[in-house]
């Protein structure tokens, strides 16, 4: 006996066979068990769903010899014949090969006659979109009203090509793509079922790599049993469909999480040897990001299956939150210029490396002094004075924690000090960035001594400790600032003090305000508005 290929073998012969598409199954099945029967279905939906094969099953529950139902009985001799496809009364058209208008009136005049040996004669129109106008103006009265004992099942993959009045005469159901769950499960158990051994790994890269289509999935796990000699293994998986190892890719997060740029280069270079594709490779490494990012926000005692990786959640616990969602917001954006880069393989080096570039800063980092443009002569005498010179934007504080509590800082600590602006001092000493700036200028300075900083935040931005790691990101900076011993408390209550965004804030409406009156003060400009009687643009107006 012949081989019969996975996807022909494991057709569903009946809707509880069916995966997915819930929703249309639950309208049939209570549309045949109600005996509530439209004369004309319309499905659509992307390859590989179950269009054709859910026309066929219906076919089967409207000439079941046992009655019209949901359930047919799978033995008659109208469900074998339409299970083999030698039923008489079930009539496939392919429109794509069939889209002449005299085929479609030949189809037409048949109509008339009743079914052979069915209840009903079936006609089961695929890619109907293939039809020209003119076979469509054939097809349209028929369709409106055809005899009793005929049905119409339509489908086709673009809808939209139909004409209105076509769809007007037809039901129509959506048949939604399969999710990668879905079909993942559904291919283990078809694995199970033909006795092959797998891993879970391979499975998922079958199911990934389907894109919501169940033929395309089982098409694929031929190949894959085929490449593998009967059974399944993730590495020669990949192998078979191109991707890259997953230890590359764990390669690439894991340089990332160490900000590592000669790892992080190394392993793309070793990547590149097996001349991947680049955007399905920034693909992988977006779908481990978001995987990371789904992790970190799960409580510890969830029972998510992701928490069952323990690759992914060791990232997850080494990561910061807000560093997955960068490196996903950086990849999302370089896969739109991936192409228009030299190559695609320095396109994906410049997304990996402004990863690292963009990266938010620890507490524990500082900002260099801004980079000048010097002539020639300038630079050969500053390389006199400082043998050294420092090309980096960011300069990391290579004390550690332990020797920064032994090794005081050149700056004394400041005791009790309670001026605003020693604490916006500090602020600009600690060189903070980003969210944990933020909370420290809306932060009052109340006390400071050798083992303790206590600040008051206003109750108003309360919503700045909804996130504990910008707190433990400023008590770092504190700590790397005035020593390990030093510990931050914050008291949420309102002061009377201003804090240093506020200071910032009224500063900049005096500077606004002093550049507005330097404006409407100028003589030059009162002679133009009284010479033209023009007027000035308050918002226009700047401060230098």
């Amino acid at each position: 006996m012949s081989y019969q290929v996975l996807a022909r073998k494991w057709r569903p012969r009946s809707f509880q066979d069916m995966v997915g598409q819930s929703h249309v199954l639950k309208a049939l099945t209570n549309a045949l068990d109600q005996d509530r029967l439209h004369h004309a279905y319309l499905f659509t939906g992307t390859r590989g769903v179950g269009k054709t094969t859910l026309a066929r099953i219906l076919a089967k529950c409207l000439n079941c010899d046992a009655g019209v139902s949901s359930t047919p009985c799978g033995t008659c001799n109208a469900c074998v014949a339409i299970d083999e496809g030698r039923f008489v009364d079930l009539i496939e058209v392919d429109a794509a090969s069939r889209a002449k208008v005299e085929e479609t009136r030949d189809l037409m005049d048949n109509v008339q006659y009743a079914p052979s040996s069915g209840r009903y004669k079936v006609y089961l129109i695929d890619e109907i979109h293939m039809f020209s106008n003119h076979s469509f103006n054939a097809l349209l009265k028929t369709l409106e009203e055809p005899p009793p004992h005929v049905k119409f099942l339509l489908a086709t993959t673009e809808p939209k090509k139909l004409p209105v009045t076509i769809l007007s005469r037809c039901l129509q159901f959506n048949l939604s793509h399969l999710t990668n769950e879905q079909i993942a499960k559904q291919v283990e158990m078809i694995l199970g079922q033909e006795n092959i051994e797998y891993d879970s790994g391979s499975t998922e890269l079958i199911a990934r790599g389907a894109a919501g289509s169940m033929r395309d999935a089982l098409s694929l796990l031929d190949q894959a049993i085929a490449y593998g000699g009967g059974a399944l293994e993730e590495s020669q998986v990949r192998a078979m469909m191109g991707t890259i190892d997953s230890a590359d890719l764990n390669g690439l997060i894991r340089a990332l999480i160490d900000a590592d740029p000669e790892a992080l280069l190394n392993t793309i270079e070793t990547i590149a040897i097996q001349s991947p594709d680049f955007d399905a490779l920034l693909a992988e490494l977006l779908s481990l990001l978001q995987k990371i990012a789904i992790i970190q926000i799960l409580p510890a005692d969830s029972s998510n299956p992701m928490k069952d990786n323990s690759v992914l959640v060791d990232f997850a616990n080494a990561m910061n939150k807000e560093d997955a969602q960068l490196y996903y917001q950086i990849g999302m954006m370089g896969r739109k210029d991936l192409y228009l880069a030299p190559d695609v393989k320095s396109g994906f080096e410049m997304v990996m490396i402004r990863m690292l570039a963009f990266r938010p800063m620890a507490g524990n980092e500082v900002l260099s002094k801004p980079q000048t443009l010097k002539t020639a002569g300038q630079q050969a005498k500053a390389q006199e004075v400082t043998p050294k010179a420092t090309s980096n934007t960011v300069v990391k504080n290579d004390v550690t924690p332990s020797q920064t509590s032994n090794t005081p800082h050149d700056e004394a600590p400041i005791k009790n000090a309670n001026s605003d602006n020693e604490w916006k001092k500090i602020i600009d000493e600690m060189a903070l960035v980003g969210l944990v700036k933020e909370l420290a200028g809306n932060c009052v300075l109340k006390t400071h001594t050798d083992n303790q900083i206590e600040l008051a935040l206003a109750p108003s931005q309360e919503h700045l400790l909804l996130n504990q790691n910008q707190k433990e990101r400023l008590e770092q900076a504190i700590q790397t600032r005035f020593g390990t011993d030093v510990k931050l408390v914050i008291l949420v209550e309102d002061s009377s003090n201003e804090t240093p965004a506020e200071t910032n804030a009224r500063l900049e409406r005096e500077r606004q305000k002093a550049a507005e009156n330097s404006v409407n003060n100028d003589s030059t400009v009162k002679t133009l508005m009284d010479t033209f009687n023009a007027s000035v643009d308050q918002d226009s107006i700047q401060p230098q």
